[in-house]
């Protein structure tokens, strides 16, 4: 079955920014340039479509770092494939998301 999905830029900008290490929300706004209203409505298709998987981190880290609790998101094999098209599709994609320069945050 493949996925219902539309490859729009956007959408491929999420999943290349999902695979050069940025997982959630907030971090992938600041690397793709996208707004809220775009970056969150993508991630809960993707997640529906299976091209990526999310859960909540513990309520216990975000208490500690004093903030309200992230959900992560990971691409899956899927979710490769799809941006594997949008790579032969938007040339320009493979530049548009710099990899992160800090550690990830832990998941813990």
């Amino acid at each position: 079955m493949s996925p219902k999905l539309n490859l729009t830029y956007p959408t491929a900008l999420v999943l290349q920014a999902l695979t050069n290490g940025f997982h959630y929300g907030f971090d992938i706004m600041d690397a793709t340039g996208l707004p809220s209203g775009t970056v969150y409505p993508i991630l809960r298709r993707l997640d529906r479509e299976g091209l990526v998987q999310s859960a909540w981190e513990k309520h216990a880290t975000a208490q500690r770092e004093q903030r309200p609790p992230r959900r992560y998101y990971d691409i899956t094999p899927p979710g490769a494939d799809m941006l594997a098209l949008s790579l032969d599709r938007f040339r320009a994609l493979d530049h548009a998301v710099a990899r992160p320069r800090r550690l990830k945050p832990s998941r813990a």
